[in-house]
């Protein structure tokens, strides 16, 4: 029997109980007789709910812990942090929870002038808006594990404060059909993951462009780095400018690209995945209909909080944000080192899909010497909120947190 046994720092821990709503670990903040006076309020209860998920054990905030980032912080002695623990405290899934911070700003699903597929949520963009993606996790049996809709609406339905809540801001008239109160639920949801919550723009970044604070030499040899398409080719998908100029920058263009990361071998080894199974990505969205080309791509993430958000790629595999700039760095490099993966020792995996990487964009910019490599680095951490900013690591990699406690184990793999 497979024993992950999750575990949670005792100083994110202690964060979590001391914070406000929508911060909770498993959601066990109670609500009751509280008035939900906004959507955005009845957003944020249903958020931090596990009644939402059949063993009433995991809410929204499980996985997406504001006090983390809105990055699931469990760790288990299998997969760390890679995927999440399902609420059946059995089911592993393949795919790294991504943070939910500034996914407001990610446009809806489909293809823009070019032709080539941006936006929605999920690695793989299959649900095109907020409100899809949040109605996904409640029914995914390797997540919340509801059965149907209508087990949902009867979990809302067992507590009069949002029965009351959603009559005032759906209509008395909400509950008469499941569909239309679970489209209720996703709205709300969408109403408080597009509040200021999940967006502060309140990072060293961000302090730095409105002249508060200065960049170290490092920090701004990295972000002339990163803002350069002569030295990296960084700014090509992790675009530093948004739609307004500097001051909104999310540090992706919403696109989607194979860049060959390779499969999670410690994760597919527990979390029963058949052999020979690949993550096709892009490809397994509906709306793109198993087209070959885009087999192996995943949508491009925002960069902010990235350094308190690992472990990295959508598959969890890399761990140190350093590793991440030496993988994009090894496509160019002659270098034997470099084609050392630093977290291994050894020569790096080969892509979990061979084809349609985008070599293109890997090999256009010159490789990077160690100087240039840590300077990206110090840069990227500069994006981090400043709520987060004592989650930084230390410069030898290790999070500023002691050792972790235990959540819960004795789990077994259940096939995804």
């Amino acid at each position: 029997m497979m024993k992950p046994g999750f575990f949670l720092s005792a100083a994110l821990a202690a964060t979590i109980l001391l914070a406000p709503l929508g911060t909770g670990f498993d959601g066990t903040a109670a609500h009751g007789g509280e008035d939900f006076g906004t959507l955005e309020k009845l957003g944020a209860a249903l958020f931090d709910d596990p009644n939402l998920s059949m063993n009433r054990t995991m809410a929204c905030s499980t996985c997406h812990m504001q006090a983390a980032g809105f990055s699931d912080a469990r760790e288990s002695d299998e997969v760390g942090r890679d995927v999440s623990l399902g609420d059946d405290g059995i089911s592993l899934g393949d795919r790294n929870a991504p943070t939910a911070a500034y996914a407001r700003f990610t446009p809806p699903f489909g293809r823009n002038a070019a032709g080539e597929y941006v936006g929605g949520q999920f690695w793989d963009g299959r649900a095109s808006l907020l409100e899809d993606q949040a109605g996904g996790p409640p029914l995914n049996p390797l997540e919340m594990g509801m059965p149907d809709k209508a087990a949902v609406v009867k979990r809302l339905k067992e507590n009069p404060d949002y029965v009351a809540a959603f009559g005032t801001q759906f209509g008395k008239d909400v509950f008469e059909s499941d569909d239309t109160a679970y489209a209720a639920m996703t709205k709300a949801l969408a109403s408080f993951e597009r509040s200021d919550e999940f967006s502060t723009f309140d990072s060293r970044y961000d302090r730095f462009l409105r002249g508060e604070e200065k960049l170290t030499d490092q920090e701004e040899l990295g972000r002339v780095l990163i803002s350069s398409t002569q030295f990296t080719n960084c700014n090509t998908c992790h675009e530093i400018r948004g739609s307004k100029g500097l001051e909104d920058g999310l540090f992706t263009n919403h696109k989607y690209f194979n860049i060959g990361v390779p499969a999670n071998i410690s994760v597919r080894a527990v979390n029963g995945s058949k052999p020979g199974a690949v993550d096709l990505g892009l490809a397994q969205n509906p709306e793109v209909a198993g087209d070959a080309a885009q087999r192996g791509k995943f949508k491009v993430p925002t960069l902010r909080n990235v350094a308190v958000t690992g472990p990295y790629m959508h598959n969890g595999v890399f761990k140190d944000l350093r590793t991440v700039v030496l993988f994009y760095v090894k496509y160019k490099s002659k270098k034997p080192s470099r084609q050392i993966n630093p977290e291994t020792g050894k020569t790096w995996d080969a892509p979990e899909v061979p084809e349609n990487i985008a070599m293109a964009e890997l090999t256009s910019a010159p490789a990077l010497d160690d100087k240039r490599v840590d300077a990206i680095v110090a840069f990227l951490k500069t994006l981090t909120d400043k709520r987060y900013e004592h989650l930084l690591p230390k410069e030898d990699g290790q999070a500023k947190v002691p050792p972790a406690q235990p959540v819960s184990s004795s789990v077994t793999p259940k096939a995804p």
